[in-house]
């Protein structure tokens, strides 16, 4: 499958070898050089997560806070609250 290399020497990985490898936005691609052969290996690969699954992962247990836009950062940081 010929691909054209851009001024900012990026290439475009046709859709079928996107697909059989399963390479995603995110994923970490290896490349080795070996005289004028450039092999490249799927490193990493992302897996998809929704919404849903990060729901309830923060936590704000301060008084009178309800929701996100209730929460100033630099003010509870003054105020010497724990943001982590």
């Amino acid at each position: 499958m010929l691909t054209t290399v851009s001024d900012k020497g990026q290439v475009v990985i046709p859709v079928e070898i996107r697909r059989r490898l399963g390479i995603t936005p995110g994923c970490q691609l290896d490349f080795k050089l070996e005289g004028h052969v450039i092999y490249v290996e799927v490193k990493r690969q992302i897996v998809p997560t929704t919404v849903d699954e990060g729901f309830g992962i923060l936590v704000c247990k301060q008084p009178g806070v309800r929701c996100l836009a209730d929460f100033d950062v630099a003010k509870a940081m003054r105020d010497g609250h724990d943001c982590s």
